[in-house]
């Protein structure tokens, strides 16, 4: 199969860490053709869509050790048709780029793109939590989206438990979530003044009940197909709200609890519906605080927490795909001919 990672800059890895390389190792291993490019290096010509692209090279021993394989790793650059891909994967950083999924719109009926663009394009903001049915607020805490900074400080005055989440509604990877408490009124309005007036005609801000348990940390389950299919949960560090790793958390071994499961099992069957099949969600006292659809990470430490391979399952699904639409493909073929063959004598 031929297979596009259409990601952040190879040199921007760290081999240690990042699961994009593990999926992309896992694909080279399996002798499928493999190549990498950014949305930067998108392009089109004569009505073509494609990708300045570079091949990893075939012929030579894969290395086992990830890091060896990203030292060893040989390009051969080349511009190729989007269309001529059996498989795109976005993996590139937040934020979204529409202009990236503008190029994809024209190849969506040629090619298996994981995440699907329509599902990037209503999942890729902290609002999508809200698209889930959850009118008891069993699973998803109450949450307040506004640029209106009056509307907001109500929002929190009328907080029972006085203290909220604050975070920008595009933000990502922790950057700017901050815990805000009723009795800190002065230094509330200069945030709100900062968040909201700090983008060309305002920016959304989002206040989210405090869930209690959020100082002992969050769980990060993978999801695939709807399925979780590992976890782990993230300590956050000393006089830090935020879990993520990259704000200075660790990372534990962790068992999905029963409420999780069933969180898993209420949110799955939309994902799906809406083209999102690699997602990670992120869990707080087993309640959902956001769904990442662009890049979602931790197959690195929850592999090395529970001696799995989660970039082997990924893998998996995706050639499950493209075999079963050869197959159909296959098979209405050979309807077409036992039709077109129906008039011979």
């Amino acid at each position: 199969m031929n297979i596009l990672f259409l990601m952040y800059s190879w040199d921007k890895i760290d081999p240690e860490t990042d699961s994009t390389i593990r999926l992309i190792h896992e694909s080279v291993s399996r002798n499928h053709t493999v190549a990498i490019a950014t949305p930067h290096n998108l392009t089109m010509r004569d009505s073509v869509s494609s990708a300045f692209c570079q091949v990893f090279k075939k012929g030579t021993v894969v290395p086992a050790n990830i890091v060896s394989f990203y030292k060893k790793a040989e390009f051969k650059k080349s511009q190729l048709p989007l269309a001529g891909f059996d498989i795109i994967i976005m993996r590139a950083n937040p934020p979204l780029d529409p202009i990236t999924l503008n190029f994809l719109d024209s190849v969506r009926e040629d090619v298996f793109i994981m995440n699907d663009i329509d599902g990037l394009r209503i999942a890729n903001t902290k609002l999508y939590t809200a698209s889930f049915d959850d009118p008891t607020n069993k699973f998803i805490p109450v949450t307040h989206v506004s640029k209106t900074p009056e509307y907001l400080v109500d929002v929190l005055n009328d907080s029972i438990s006085g203290k909220m989440i604050m975070k920008p509604l595009d933000g990502y990877g922790g950057q700017g979530v901050i815990l805000v408490e009723k009795h800190a009124q002065k230094s509330f309005h200069s945030l709100l003044e900062f968040y909201i007036n700090s983008g060309k005609g305002g920016n959304y801000v989002i206040l989210q009940e405090y869930v209690e348990g959020a100082d002992s940390g969050d769980v990060r389950i993978l999801m695939l197909n709807g399925e979780p299919i590992g976890a782990m949960k993230r300590v956050p560090a000393s006089n830090e709200v935020r879990s993520n790793v990259h704000a200075g958390g660790t990372v534990v071994k962790h068992t999905l609890t029963k409420t999780e499961k069933a969180l898993c099992k209420h949110i799955g069957p939309k994902l799906v519906r809406d083209g999102l099949y690699f997602v990670g969600i992120d869990v707080i006292n087993e309640k959902l605080i956001e769904v990442n659809v662009q890049s979602p990470g931790g197959i690195m430490r929850i592999n090395k927490l529970n001696n799995v391979k989660l970039q082997k399952k990924v893998i998996d699904f995706a050639e499950g795909v493209i075999n079963a639409k050869e197959a159909l493909a296959q098979r209405k073929n050979e309807f077409r001919k036992a039709i077109d063959d129906a008039h011979v004598i």
